[in-house]
């Protein structure tokens, strides 16, 4: 845990959340800023900062519960939003994954997506693969 994280004193019920669900593992709430109506946070318990640096076991147990989430409250078209870094807008440096529902065109996560001309994709496939630890 960290004393200046929100989401460490969200998960220590120091702030108060509307909480979705807890495991050993996990907590989930809901967003007080949300984009669309039912957009939750699914958050380490542990405090981490990246996806790179959150236990395998957890990253896999918060993917599983945002599934049973969407399902429990009838998500039929959602967005599961995670960023990594400031850069990549990442506000709370605490590791957390976002379910957003779009209910419509016009709420939820709106996506600017800019795609970029890359010269020499073989050169980064390639640093991946000599790098790459399954």
């Amino acid at each position: 845990m960290s004393s200046d994280c929100i989401f460490c004193k969200i998960i220590n019920g120091e702030i108060p959340s509307s909480k979705i669900l807890e495991t050993s593992n996990v907590y989930a709430f809901m967003d007080i800023s949300p984009l669309s109506v039912g957009h939750c946070l699914f958050v380490p318990k542990k405090h981490s900062i990246t996806a790179h640096t959150t236990d395998d076991d957890t990253l896999s147990e918060i993917l599983i519960l945002m599934k049973k989430v969407a399902i429990a409250a009838g998500f039929e078209t959602y967005n599961i939003l995670q960023n990594n870094g400031e850069i990549a807008h990442q506000a709370v440096l605490h590791t957390h994954f976002h379910l957003i529902p779009k209910n419509s065109n016009d709420d939820g996560l709106i996506i600017d997506w800019r795609p970029k001309e890359v010269q020499d994709i073989e050169t980064i496939r390639d640093k991946i693969l000599n790098n790459l630890v399954l």
